[in-house]
């Protein structure tokens, strides 16, 4: 096993035990949110639950949890004609949950003349996110996208009047307009587009489902299609959308599930 023996990044001092056959590696913390990184002898093939796993050339793959998911998980592992299953208990995630009373309505939901194109952005977002390639920027150790003051954090959320309003589930930095904003990992660019809620917004695909999206920005400095490197800059923080205040919301996803970029594997926090 020497050699394979990898130490765990686990939300307070949690430890996970590792196969002893086959082989396997877990970068992340277990717990609510997080993005985890895996390796196992190539020629394997890896489920998480009943999902199976794209593998790099040389064994790697990525998996995460949302928010709100169930804390029991296992990962399965087959090679050579045999199967190994490994349990994963997660652990639960407390909540920065702020109930507001007395908001105009029209600062609660908005005006009906913009459903649609609400709508229409949500599908873009969706459809991009469906991405699935074999770019393998997202086993790097990522960087900060923006420096400044953590302004906001992944899971919190608002009740308006009584009404929950959608979590929160992004890192939000906080810099001023025309601040610069630069790619924490290599990637390429699957969208750049004015949206409704989240302004101008671009999307950068990882590599084996994973992408990042910046919102509220106020300028794009690459397109759709760019190839881009860590630490090149991409845009500008801005305050577009619906907003208070410049910022950059910065979100990581696994396709469609929204994972926490504070719990990235290697990443520094302003």
């Amino acid at each position: 096993m020497k050699g394979w023996v990898k130490a765990l990044l686990l939300l307070a001092s949690v430890s996970c035990t590792l196969f002893a056959e086959p082989a396997l590696e877990l970068e992340g913390q277990l717990t609510q949110g997080s993005l985890l990184r895996g390796k196992v002898l190539p020629g394997s093939k890896v489920f998480f639950n009943d999902i199976e796993l794209p593998l790099s050339s040389d064994g790697r793959f990525v998996f995460g949890v949302g928010r709100d998911a169930p804390l029991k998980h296992q990962l399965k592992v087959q090679l050579n004609g045999e199967e190994h299953i490994k349990p994963l208990t997660f652990t639960a995630r407390q909540y920065d949950i702020q109930h507001v009373n007395g908001v105009a309505q029209k600062y609660v939901t908005p005006p009906a003349e913009v459903t649609e194109r609400i709508r229409r952005d949500n599908q873009q977002v969706r459809t991009v996110r469906k991405t699935v390639s074999g770019l393998p920027f997202i086993f790097d150790t990522p960087i900060m996208p923006a420096q400044g003051r953590i302004s906001g954090v992944y899971g919190s959320q608002r009740v308006f009047n009584g009404e929950p309003r959608n979590p929160h589930y992004g890192l939000d930095v906080a810099a001023p307009v025309g601040a610069p904003v630069v790619a924490p990992l290599s990637g390429k660019v699957l969208l750049a587009e004015d949206l409704y809620y989240s302004g101008l917004t671009l999307i950068i695909d990882h590599g084996f489902g994973i992408s990042s999206t910046f919102m509220h920005l106020s300028r794009f400095d690459v397109a759709v299609g760019d190839e881009i490197a860590q630490g090149q800059k991409i845009a500008e923080v801005g305050a577009t959308g619906r907003v208070t205040g410049p910022h950059l919301d910065w979100r990581i996803n696994w396709q469609q599930v929204r994972l926490d970029p504070a719990l990235l594997p290697g990443l520094v926090l302003n």
